[in-house]
């Protein structure tokens, strides 16, 4: 069973390769092919988000009911068959439409995955299977944007829809031969724990931690997607070709990646809440900074905070589902996801909208997903504040 898991994440690497440069890389294709720019990317990241929020929840009811193997087949042949007819179609509605399918398809693998990783395990084996999944699957996305420049720039812009393709092919065989394999093995499950013993031990109940993260999580992809969407415009802003916005704008990735190695073997923040609090606050300055410094320079180092302040708000939500989840981690992994989404859609929404209502302010936009996020960190302290 052990050696089996190590598939899972295997799994997990391969479909952050393919995903992150999809969804990344999309955005300079409908640039150049189709001329979109900062406000058509961001209404383009919103529909994302808004199918992702759906599809996030009912991806991990049916995880949970059908199992999560039976999802990941699924899900990875979906996938493959959503890219594919992207890669085929002539009209920018043709790609929206193949990228709507594509999330769906999307929405019965990670739910899946992040359960099969603390399935049947003890309270040290999630902590320990949550802190490995979420090192490689930051690792692979890091290299997938870091790389993923020069590669559109050397093999074309439709690889952009035939290499994810291939590693979804590929992810489809592994599932396939898992399911032989009997990963949801009958073996006796390990008993619901509780979480952990330092949950109970400081005056906010275990639950209101989860609650939360759930609140912290969408407002990290707020500031996410809205820089994933934009980051064509930054790019010609600064004068960087794709090859040098993969080198130059991954450097959050990286940051991110770092901040889930030390959060993994470092366990002191488990139910703190002045680390979610501090994460807020960071994310809302770093995501201002990145988007509107004038100079390189400045633009890397506002990465370096930003990674870390979506790196804690993302591993807070994973971990917390997965401690106080119990038996019905497919569940909470779809409602993760499912915040995930939220944030996807929340934040590219607000900023396109500010711009189609004042497109001569290209500010404007960068100030209106600030004032969301600003929202977001006064319910996350109302909520600490909440009896």
């Amino acid at each position: 069973m052990r050696k089996l898991k190590i598939w899972c994440f295997v799994l997990a690497a391969l479909n952050t390769l393919a995903t992150t440069w999809y969804a990344s890389y999309l955005f300079f294709f409908l640039r150049d092919r189709f001329g979109f720019g900062n406000r058509q990317n961001l209404w383009v990241s919103a529909l994302y988000g808004f199918v992702y929020l759906f599809a996030a929840w009912q991806g991990g009811k049916f995880a949970q009911r059908r199992g999560f193997v039976t999802s990941l087949k699924v899900g990875f042949a979906g996938l493959t068959v959503m890219t594919i007819i992207g890669a085929l179609m002539n009209s920018a509605i043709g790609i929206l439409l193949a990228m709507v399918g594509y999330t769906i398809a999307l929405l019965f693998t990670w739910p899946a995955l992040e359960a099969l990783i603390s399935e049947n395990e003890t309270q040290a084996g999630v902590q320990h299977n949550v802190g490995v999944y979420n090192c490689t699957w930051a690792l692979a996305g890091a290299i997938a944007y870091f790389v993923g420049g020069k590669l559109y720039d050397w093999l074309g812009h439709a690889a952009v829809f035939w290499v994810p393709a291939g590693i979804f092919a590929a992810q489809f065989a592994i599932a396939v031969w898992l399911g032989k394999q009997k990963v949801e093995s009958r073996e006796a499950k390990v008993e619901s724990h509780l979480p952990e013993e330092k949950a109970w031990h400081q005056p906010v109940p275990p639950k209101r931690f989860l609650q939360m993260a759930w609140l912290a999580n969408p407002f990290a992809y707020v500031g996410i997607n809205t820089v994933i969407a934009v980051m064509p415009g930054v790019g010609s802003r600064l004068g960087l070709s794709p090859t040098q916005v993969g080198l130059f704008c991954s450097v959050w990735w990286f940051a991110r990646l770092a901040t889930f190695v030390l959060l993994w073997r470092w366990r002191g923040w488990h139910y703190r809440f002045r680390w979610l609090l501090a994460s807020f606050i960071l994310l809302v300055a770093s995501f201002v900074l990145l988007l509107l410094a004038g100079q390189i320079w400045m633009v890397v180092t506002a990465q370096v905070f930003f990674g870390f302040a979506v790196g804690l708000i993302y591993y807070s939500s994973l971990f917390y589902s997965m401690d106080v989840g119990g038996e019905t981690q497919g569940e909470h992994g779809g409602l993760h996801e499912a915040a995930v989404g939220a944030g996807i859609f929340a934040g590219p929404a607000v900023g396109a909208a500010a711009l189609q209502f004042s497109p001569l302010h290209s500010s404007n936009g960068v100030f209106a997903v600030s004032g969301l996020l600003l929202a977001g960190l006064g319910a996350l302290v109302a909520l600490r504040l909440k009896k």
